[in-house]
């Protein structure tokens, strides 16, 4: 792109020089210099300027060298940049913003690494729409592409780079850049631009977990202590483990949710035996309410408020119901 823009930059420079040299020379005014630089750069052949001097003679052949000098540079540099994947690269990366723009309850994962992988291919196996972003230009390569991944090369933590991403109409984010530096920029720069947000960031100990809740994330995950404890209930309970790895192995359509009850809702004020979930393939885990408290399990009788955090377990279309239900708004 910057090669693109010397060529006229120096052809502007060309003839302004060649502007004031003939001025100085003949006198004439700056608009005749101008057209009379515009015709010999051009080598159009139109009147010569007047007074012809011996001067004037000079830096006419001077100029008319360094015109055709410039023009010829220019032809080759523009022809390479046809030919080679400058162009191409900027026109893909036009058209991943703008395609990218049009997304809506996303995700963005911020850093390909070895989770950014998994957590891309998890995603497309759910079918949900996300971006990667990460600086390194190197991860995106002919087989990421040939995925149609959508992504972003800058640095994360800027916010003109989360805003190309759409982090104010994305459903959540998670950040697994390589330090716990990166990440708790991350964390606060997003949830600066977009409040209510779903954050979920990685940390390497305690310390950096405290601090990234602190700076705004949903939820911290450690890697080493998540695996310990997951290698302890396979100990405990191998069955419920291999049921998950069977059901997601085999494509069971199934989904464990946490979403949130709007104000105006119209599950607002209902008794979850009212709801219906039930019909629907849903089936409550807990509800987190807004005062904090966690029931597990929630009883019949228990009021759904607004604000309320519900964890439902079920397949994917009963999911969708969940959703369209809490999105309903309540009659007035």
């Amino acid at each position: 792109m910057r090669r693109l823009l010397q060529i006229p930059m120096l052809i502007a420079a060309l003839l302004l020089i060649g502007t004031i040299g003939l001025h100085l020379l003949t006198e004439q005014t700056l608009m005749d210099c101008a057209y009379q630089c515009l015709i010999l750069l051009t080598t159009v052949g139109c009147s010569e300027p007047r007074p012809l001097t011996d001067g004037t003679k000079i830096f006419i052949m001077v100029y008319l060298t360094c015109g055709i000098g410039v023009v010829t540079y220019g032809a080759v540099q523009f022809g390479q940049i046809l030919m080679n994947t400058d162009l191409q690269a900027l026109l893909e990366r036009r058209r991943m913003e703008k395609d990218i723009s049009r997304l809506n309850n996303h995700f963005i994962v911020c850093g390909f690494g070895r989770m950014g992988a998994t957590l891309c291919e998890y995603l497309e196996s759910r079918r949900q729409p996300f971006v990667v972003i990460d600086d390194n230009p190197e991860v995106f390569d002919d087989e990421f592409r040939a995925r149609r991944w959508k992504y972003l090369c800058g640095d994360a933590s800027q916010d003109d780079v989360l805003k190309l991403a759409g982090v104010c109409t994305a459903r959540g984010l998670t950040t697994v850049l390589p330090t716990d530096a990166d990440n708790l920029y991350v964390v606060l720069s997003a949830r600066l631009l977009c409040p209510t947000l779903q954050i979920v960031a990685r940390a390497s100990d305690d310390r950096a977990s405290q601090k990234m809740t602190q700076a705004g994330a949903t939820r911290v995950m450690n890697p080493l202590s998540s695996g310990a404890i997951r290698m302890a209930r396979f100990m405990l309970s191998p069955s419920i483990e291999n049921f998950v790895e069977v059901a997601e192995s085999e494509g069971v359509d199934w989904e464990i949710a946490d979403v949130q009850v709007p104000d105006k809702s119209a599950l607002v004020g209902l008794r979850l035996s009212e709801t219906g979930l039930r019909d629907s393939g849903i089936m409550l885990l807990g509800v987190r309410k807004v005062s904090g408290q966690k029931v597990f399990p929630p009883p019949g009788n228990l009021v759904i408020e607004g604000g309320d955090n519900l964890f439902a377990f079920g397949n994917s279309e009963g999911v969708a119901k969940l959703t369209a239900m809490l999105e309903k708004p309540a009659a007035e």
